[in-house]
């Protein structure tokens, strides 16, 4: 069985962070991890369909791997298989999403589901049992009839819900009914699927393992919970240095050169990436902690990931997602619980989004500086290149480039002129730690 895992999306919805399938969380990106999975499964050919965007990028962590250029971005999933399916052959193809996460048993499943006489393919579907905005698949008994895109709750034709795991026995027929789309429409894979069904018999293959899909910045968190807990056991680097009244307690992940302080404490399932130091009196627990950080003194990262590059001091990170080359200054502060304690949500666009989380604290871009005792409210995302000056109370999402300040009281935006200091001109404050 062959796969496609497509890569090409622009991660539009993923503002202010970019390129989801390479975003670092626990020492691996999302491409990683559903490779792993695929491998698991016993799928070795794997061909990474990307965008000049990331396909550089993807290179570099696969470098074994076949890569196809999706040539045509705005053409969606339609326009990836159209660049990829012909130099597939006649042999069956397994299409995975790029955004989805699931168990390798479900690929196993799939796979034995689609090689059952008189199946032409099958698509894995997540059973659910509260409304879910996505498309349901109605089924005449095993056999799928049709799929309905977000019918909304109580008009559901089925509990099954489609994940973007579907393998195609013949995926000539695939690509004979995606070239008769109309290119002006933005569905075309959907298309293709509807008009298969109609002729072929694809099977509904129910799932019941954990779905982790990534299509808005925060869902890294679950998904950051969900990798936390395959640690099943410590490990620190022989490079790595813990101080005699520092605490490591649980699965606690130490990698190359890592200094943990006096009197820090580290409770696991945790990763802390190469040298990055957990100074004095700082608290890390249910976090991924990328290489280069410095989690400052008096700091707490809870239930959080840090990129590459990040500073703090007296600083409170909870259930948030923080971007490479970001800086906190002293007691600085991350709301991320309402007072009424209920759902929060987030503008994407125009759009107001329920998150499905309760504690969810911020979102920030690479390259952003925040001065002290500035706080952010629940759900806040701040675009990258931003300054945030000292004393400000952030109460709404922050553009790229942004220099945000208090006058008379008031949170003023205004462009940043200032350049963004690269990470190498903090190795002499690193020296001194």
């Amino acid at each position: 069985m062959k796969a496609l895992l497509l890569l090409a999306g622009q991660s539009k919805r993923f503002w202010p962070l970019h390129e989801k399938s390479l975003f670092p969380i626990c020492g691996k990106t999302l491409l990683e991890i559903q490779v792993e999975n695929l491998h698991a499964a016993g799928i070795s050919e794997i061909t990474l369909v990307g965008g000049h965007h990331n396909l550089e990028q993807a290179k570099t962590l696969c470098p074994d791997m076949k890569l196809i250029e999706q040539e045509d971005l705005s053409l969606g999933m339609r326009g990836a298989l159209l660049s990829a399916l012909p130099s597939i052959g006649k042999e069956a193809v397994m299409i995975v999403g790029g955004n989805d996460t699931v168990e390798p048993q479900a690929y196993t499943t799939l796979v034995e589901a689609a090689q059952k006489k008189g199946t032409d393919g099958a698509l894995l579907a997540k059973r659910v049992t509260t409304y879910f905005p996505g498309g349901y698949l109605k089924l005449v008994g095993e056999r799928i009839e049709t799929i309905v895109e977000k019918p909304g709750a109580g008009k559901e034709p089925s509990d099954l819900v489609t994940i973007v795991a579907h393998v195609h026995n013949n995926p000539a027929d695939l690509l004979t009914e995606l070239q008769k789309i109309n290119p002006t429409r933005d569905d075309g894979y959907e298309q293709a699927l509807a008009a298969l069904f109609k002729t072929k018999i694809y099977r509904a293959v129910p799932y019941e393992g954990p779905w982790l899909p990534v299509k808005y910045p925060w869902h890294l968190i679950a998904l950051l919970q969900h990798e936390l807990k395959k640690i099943q056991k410590p490990s620190i680097h022989s490079t790595a240095t813990v101080h005699p009244t520092a605490v490591i307690d649980g699965n606690v992940i130490l990698e190359e050169g890592v200094r943990v302080l006096a009197h820090a404490t580290i409770v696991g399932p945790c990763v802390v990436g190469k040298r990055s130091i957990v100074a004095n009196n700082a608290l890390v627990r249910g976090s991924s902690v990328g290489p280069d950080c410095v989690v400052g003194y008096s700091t707490e990262i809870k239930a959080s990931i840090l990129g590459n590059h990040v500073w703090t001091h007296m600083t409170y990170i909870g259930d948030s997602v923080i971007g490479s080359n970001v800086s906190f200054g002293g007691g600085s502060l991350t709301g991320n619980l309402r007072l009424d304690e209920q759902e929060i949500s987030s503008m994407i666009g125009e759009e107001k989004v329920p998150t499905g989380l309760t504690k969810f604290g911020c979102i920030i871009g690479d390259g952003c500086r925040l001065g002290i005792r500035s706080i952010l409210n629940p759900g806040i995302k701040i675009g990258q290149g931003t300054f945030v000056s000292s004393g400000v109370l952030v109460d709404k999402d922050i553009p790229e480039q942004s220099y945000v300040s208090m006058k008379g009281g008031e949170m003023t935006i205004r462009e940043n002129r200032s350049a963004v200091p690269s990470p190498e001109t903090r190795k002499e404050f690193k020296k001194g730690i």
